[in-house]
């Protein structure tokens, strides 16, 4: 008999224990008054329930027109990503060239700084761009055209002499490029634009 009832007694533990342990895990899921806890937000005045969802990623079968763009954007982007930094360089220094040019009134002078400066230019970007290829070569001169308002032809004339200007000009036109590219951020060069704006949040370029 008291076998039996110890037997009963271990059972009688074990589903009480098993209760316990069950209430213990829901506790943080229950108030007080057995209401579910949920996250709330106030909505035009209401408290709502509230919960976020998991991302979903919605995948679209594109047209050929459509790969086509996607294709073109990718390679312009990549190409912009790759040269602004450069851009950004050649540009300060072009303008911190003009800015101080203006105030030597001596012709010779002028012509030692600008040889000095180009040095500069030199030894800091001969190799990367020779790397470049010739389409990121060509955003690039855009985006010295963004940086400095001149075009590289302009550039190449004022500090070279219009004989390399028209010179270099014709060994772009080879390439089926142009140092006279211009750049329009609003209209032709929007895309460009916007890239250009996503590097400067990207990488804090002021």
């Amino acid at each position: 008999m008291d076998l039996m009832r110890r037997s009963y007694y271990r059972i009688f533990l074990t589903v009480l224990c098993a209760v316990l342990f069950s209430a213990a895990r829901s506790q943080s899921s229950y108030g007080p008054n057995d209401t579910i806890i949920v996250q709330t937000i106030i909505y035009q005045g209401d408290t709502i329930s509230y919960r976020e969802l998991s991302e979903v990623f919605v995948y679209l079968n594109l047209t050929p027109d459509q790969r086509r763009a996607l294709k073109e954007w990718t390679r312009l982007r990549n190409a912009v990503y790759v040269t602004y930094p450069y851009a950004k360089k050649a540009g300060a220094v072009f303008n911190d060239i003009s800015a101080h040019i203006t105030n030597i009134p001596d012709k010779h002078k002028r012509r030692d700084y600008v040889k000095s400066r180009e040095k500069e230019l030199r030894s800091e970007f001969t190799k990367p761009l020779t790397d470049l290829s010739v389409y990121q070569g060509k955003v690039l001169m855009k985006l010295i055209a963004r940086e400095t308002g001149n075009t590289c032809y302009d550039i190449i004339r004022d500090y070279k002499g219009s004989f390399s200007a028209g010179f270099w000009q014709s060994v772009a036109w080879v390439f089926g490029s142009s140092l006279k590219q211009t750049y329009n951020g609003l209209t032709d060069d929007s895309q460009i634009e916007s890239i250009v704006q996503d590097v400067r949040r990207m990488y804090g370029y002021y």
